[in-house]
């Protein structure tokens, strides 16, 4: 199956979700888009082209520095990297999805071939004849785009996480813990050239405003215990992807929704690595963390033998 937008395959069509290994297939996929993007900010640094914020690079088209390549030495890793993160992430016009051209807002003014469904303040969603869903997340101030947590120390010896704007590898991260932990199948689909990121997604039901969804968030995700967390979001709880700890939160009504086959499924989080260089100074949270990577039910505390008191 292929997207009717992009051309290339697609495991996602209308409300079905995915077989099992068609979205491992898509985890897989999350990852090779990281290691090509890592790939790229290593070999940007190396021509001392800048990497943060990080824009400049998502958008770089496959020819960029196909005068200097023939150089050599760094610039002609850099030529190769840009095609190998091109191969996971395209450069897509906006107007392909129907919005018009040459416009101050395209995506405000809508789009021929896509239904406006809604949105909020990182993105906004469409539905298409098949009934899949495109989001298109449009970046902050120019550079930034989705949302990440900034960790403070706390007065009280715990974290204290606020949602701030995130890095576009901050929002690949983000759209790879949403499959990892049993989220809604996403796909990118792609970027444009000013910076906007195109996603796709199963079309799932929402939730009746005000549910409480603490008790249908899937298993992958632990409470966090308040004695060692302050969060500005919903619903924080820990992760573990690809060997990191992560904070996932804002999981209310808006971002779970009922699929076909009746299960339920998050759309979307803030989310964000814990910081290790904070942690390394929390021991009890450095302790429950290592335990509740081996148990996901394990206690705030480690028991005590009263033979040892």
């Amino acid at each position: 199956m292929q997207d009717h937008f992009s051309g290339r395959p697609s495991f996602i069509k209308g409300s079905q979700l995915p077989e099992t290994a068609a979205q491992e297939c898509l985890l897989n996929d999350h990852g090779r888009r990281l290691e090509a993007f890592d790939r790229l900010r290593t070999a940007a640094a190396e021509c001392s082209i800048g990497t943060d914020p990080d824009r400049d690079l998502l958008v770089l088209p496959e020819d960029a520095v196909s005068l200097l390549e023939g150089t050599g030495g760094a610039w002609a890793e850099l030529g190769n990297a840009i095609r190998a993160f091109r191969a996971t992430l395209p450069l897509l016009p906006l107007d392909l999805f129907g919005f018009p051209a040459d416009s101050e807002d395209s995506l405000a003014e809508g789009s021929s071939v896509l239904r406006h469904i809604g949105g909020g303040v990182e993105a906004w969603a469409f539905q298409d004849q098949e009934d899949s869903i495109y989001k298109f997340f449009r970046p902050i101030e120019g550079q930034w785009i989705g949302a990440t947590f900034r960790y403070e120390p706390d007065e009280d010896q715990v974290l204290r996480a606020e949602a701030c704007p995130g890095s576009y590898r901050d929002l690949l991260e983000k759209l790879d813990v949403v499959n990892a932990i049993g989220g809604m199948p996403t796909e990118v689909v792609g970027v444009t050239p000013e910076g906007v990121l195109v996603v796709k997604q199963v079309l799932g039901e929402r939730l009746p405003e005000g549910t409480d969804t603490c008790e249908l968030l899937p298993p992958a995700l632990i409470p966090w215990p308040s004695r060692f967390l302050r969060c500005d979001r919903d619903h924080p709880r820990l992760a573990f992807v690809r060997g990191r700890a992560w904070l996932v939160a804002d999981t209310h009504d808006r971002n779970v929704v009922r699929v076909a086959d009746g299960s339920v499924r998050i759309i979307d989080i803030v989310a964000a690595p814990v910081n290790t260089r904070m942690t390394d100074h929390h021991p009890l949270l450095l302790d429950w963390l290592e335990r509740v990577r081996l148990d996901p039910g394990a206690p705030l505390l480690v028991a005590t033998n009263d033979d040892e008191l």
